[in-house]
């Protein structure tokens, strides 16, 4: 209190009382923030998905400004402070990423017909481009891909599809299924998983010598070991392809064996299915815990049931198995 000609001044100097907060108004802000958030992912995701979906079509700023329903003026920044590189760069690396998949497990295509498909004019202009993006040329990675500099390459990419919002899966994403026996052939990579890629593309070349497409021959990866283990020489799958008939090497190191039967825990993952590694992380860490189940001694594997780039990545399918007593 202070004092004016010796009398109180009850003015100067008085407490200032802020309102008590109302119940449930910070929550209240929080919920309608994270709203906004996911409603923004979501326009920023319907912008990844159309890019896969029209990858040979002129995808232009003002086009890409209208799928999310955000103002050209500040949408190609919006999209570099989401995803940490430029619409013109995700969409040059998606092309080039699409085409050397057609190269490495395309070998029916020629490299004209793939370089046109990536956007470029002249087998030449898609080779420069090819080379010093990946460090092979065209016909070069095709015969004998080098897979550690191509996953560096095409490594901002993936950066950038890792910030969308990700996946949550819920108890409800989980099937139990009976699932029958399938007899399958096998081929095993067993080490560094930067090489993983030249084992895939021999299983291709194999089954399709052997008559086993996708489409009438059902295709499992089974991991027998973490996806990152402590030493790379570690990591061990089983691509194994679905057969009823007796199994041909045909000069390769395949095997016959079987996927058995029984109870499984089945989570279904649409969309870029190179890495399953959260969904497996679902089932073992939330699901398997509060479900009160056991698991059985078969490792947890996967069924892919549609491949990039047969269809564009966002709309490939995987199902993930945890098989169970």
């Amino acid at each position: 209190m202070s004092l004016r000609n010796g009398v109180p001044n009850s003015k100067i100097g008085r407490a200032r009382h802020t309102p008590a907060c109302v119940p449930g108004a910070a929550t209240e802000t929080t919920t309608t923030m994270t709203t906004a958030l996911e409603n923004y992912h979501a326009r920023m995701q319907r912008v990844l998905d159309h890019i896969d979906r029209h990858l040979d079509d002129d995808l232009d700023l003002d086009k890409l400004s209208g799928v999310a329903a955000f103002s050209k003026f500040h949408f190609h920044r919006q999209f570099t402070a989401v995803f940490g590189l430029s619409v013109h760069r995700y969409v040059q690396l998606a092309r080039m990423k699409r085409a050397s998949y057609r190269l490495a497990y395309r070998d029916d295509e020629s490299i004209t017909d793939i370089a046109m498909e990536a956007g470029y004019d002249a087998p030449d202009a898609f080779a420069r481009a090819f080379r010093q993006r990946v460090g092979q040329s065209p016909s070069s990675f095709r015969k004998s891909p080098d897979w550690e500099p191509w996953h560096s390459a095409f490594g901002p990419l993936d950066n950038a599809r890792s910030k969308r919002m990700q996946k949550t899966f819920t108890p409800d994403d989980v099937m139990i299924r009976d699932v029958t026996p399938t007899k399958v052939a096998i081929m095993e990579h067993r080490g560094d998983p930067a090489t993983l890629g030249a084992t895939i593309q021999r299983f291709i070349t194999w089954r399709r010598a052997a008559g086993l497409h996708p489409k009438n021959s059902p295709t499992f990866n089974v991991w027998r070991s973490e996806r990152r283990p402590a030493r790379p020489a570690d990591y061990s799958v089983d691509l194994c392809a679905g057969t009823d008939g007796p199994v041909e090497a045909n000069g390769e190191q395949i095997k016959a064996g079987i996927i058995p039967g029984g109870r499984c825990a089945v989570l279904r993952v649409v969309g870029y299915t190179d890495n399953l590694e959260l969904a497996a992380l679902y089932l073992y860490r939330n699901w398997l815990s509060a479900s009160g189940e056991e698991t059985r001694d078969f490792p947890i594997y996967c069924q892919r049931l549609s491949f990039f780039p047969e269809v564009p990545e966002h709309e490939a399918v995987a199902e993930v198995f945890l098989p169970l007593k």
